[in-house]
């Protein structure tokens, strides 16, 4: 007899289950709401901003500050059901962990397919961009650079990305550790590269121009969209603060105040980047230079030594995003294979470093392949349109949440219920639709891989169906007499 009912995990089960892996060994409980945050800014400010800023220009010109506004309220109104979520399920899978408790397994694993995606290949594409500002800063340095073939994106003058490799192998050198190092360091990086962005907006804004912003929407509407899902890319990763949820001090309540805390901090500080460099060099000299921000200020300061500032501040913020990515990538291979829906190895944890040591390996070593061989807009285009689908779930979750479990215990509960998951929904698809026709195409092939590997191994080897399934044999079973 097969179980007829669906497969979902109540919240209470969720959170018992995280308390130990099945070797006995837990993750710790050290990281306060501060180092929460940094961890926070450390997975968002980085490429998006200091290497995509200038693709996102290319398409909206000087609109681009409503396009990274645009994205921010998609942001935002995700953000509200992300903290609601997080405090009613302080676990460490992230959007994953909310599916299965509202959604379904299936749907669980798709979303956790996706996160693929805004985890495992971000981290490919955050660390492709690391190179270019590298080579900024030894040229400031020692007046020498890496050579283009091994420093640059493939398809932009590049052939293998060394130094993308480096960074992921650094970053996996200090998760394996542990957390508390990972988090200070997380935290001096977010640091280090808020002072150096707040630099480059004061050195900017000495050369503005009002004369830059006009005509304001250069490209259209049509150009504001597409400008906004590519500037989306650069808000990628406060979901991460999630997936620290078996590692945080008092979750319920640190948990919403970091998502919302980094969301406030990130926009103003996208958005006066955006001005201040469109107001100190016109929107076609910034559109399509991968270094926008240490071109902007060598141009200003007439000089290389500030360029130079900014690509060390470039280097540190993409290393902290590779740090904090890659992070929530293992959290939420460890949440899949606790059920069972991935292979066993990715669930250990080392008694030594209360660390998931293997899992990290791994995931450095198939996502820095990625990093070294493949095109830059590729990566980013197919991140960007996984993550909008997993924030899209997420919104529809905190709705299935409500109304599954009404007397969940949460810190945090979305305001005016349900209109902002519902417009959180829409300004999802919203992006979607401008990331053109051959992202979907690209993603509905990545869906459909997914939907084949849940059906061929993680249906099978679900530790839930199979207690399922054992629960509804054990009739059966009974002797008679």
């Amino acid at each position: 007899m097969r179980p007829t009912g669906p497969r979902i995990k109540n919240p209470a089960q969720l959170i018992a289950e995280s308390g130990a892996d099945l070797e006995g060994h837990g993750l710790n409980r050290t990281m306060g709401l501060f180092q929460l945050v940094c961890f926070g800014v450390g997975a968002i400010v980085g490429t998006g901003i200091f290497v995509g800023l200038s693709d996102s220009v290319a398409e909206a010109g000087p609109a681009v500050v409503v396009s990274f506004l645009l994205a921010a309220i998609t942001c935002v109104l995700t953000a509200f059901a992300f903290a609601e979520l997080g405090s009613a399920i302080p676990v460490s899978g992230s959007s994953y962990s909310f599916a299965y408790a509202t959604l379904g397994e299936r749907t669980a694993f798709l979303v956790g397919w996706c996160l693929l995606l805004e985890y495992g290949v971000s981290v490919s594409a955050v660390a492709v961009g690391w190179g270019q500002y590298l080579n900024e800063l030894l040229d400031s340095l020692v007046g020498w650079q890496l050579p283009a073939a091994l420093s640059s994106p493939p398809g932009d003058g590049g052939v293998v990305n060394i130094p993308a490799v480096v960074v992921i192998g650094l970053a996996a050198l200090l998760l394996v550790r542990g957390i508390r190092e990972s988090a200070r360091a997380t935290a001096a990086m977010a640091v280090v590269k808020l002072v150096v962005l707040v630099l480059f907006c004061a050195i900017a804004f000495t050369a503005f121009r009002s004369d830059n912003l006009s005509p304001f929407t250069a490209h259209g509407i049509a150009g504001v969209t597409s400008g906004a899902s590519l500037a989306f890319f650069s808000y990628i990763g406060f979901d991460a603060i999630t997936t620290a949820g078996e590692e945080v001090k008092n979750p319920r309540r640190n948990i919403p105040l970091a998502i919302l805390i980094c969301i406030g901090i990130v926009t103003l500080l996208y958005c006066t980047v955006a001005v201040a460099a469109i107001g100190a060099l016109s929107a076609d000299e910034v559109a399509d230079q991968p270094a926008a921000l240490s071109l902007i200020v060598d141009r200003v300061t007439e000089s290389a030594f500030g360029g130079g500032i900014i690509a060390f501040g470039a280097v540190v913020a993409i290393a902290s995003v590779v740090l904090a990515v890659m992070y929530g990538q293992t959290r939420i291979l460890m949440s899949m294979s606790r059920d069972g829906l991935v292979p066993h190895v990715f669930e250990k944890v080392s008694p030594k470093t209360s660390t998931p040591v293997a899992n990290t390996w791994i995931v450095a070593l198939v996502f820095a392949v990625p990093a070294a061989v493949v095109p830059l807009d590729v990566v980013m285009n197919l991140t960007t349109i996984g993550t909008l689908a997993v924030m899209a779930s997420v919104n529809i979750a905190v709705i299935a949440l409500r109304r599954r479990y009404p007397d969940a215990e949460t810190s945090f509960r979305v305001p005016l219920y349900p209109v902002v998951p519902a417009l959180g929904v829409l300004f999802c698809l919203y992006l979607i639709w401008g990331t053109g026709w051959r992202t979907w195409l690209q993603f509905a092939v990545f869906l459909a891989a997914g939907a084949l590997v849940y059906a061929l191994y993680g249906r099978r080897n679900s530790r839930l169906g199979l207690r399922q399934a054992a629960a509804a044999e054990a009739p059966a079973a009974t002797p008679e007499g």
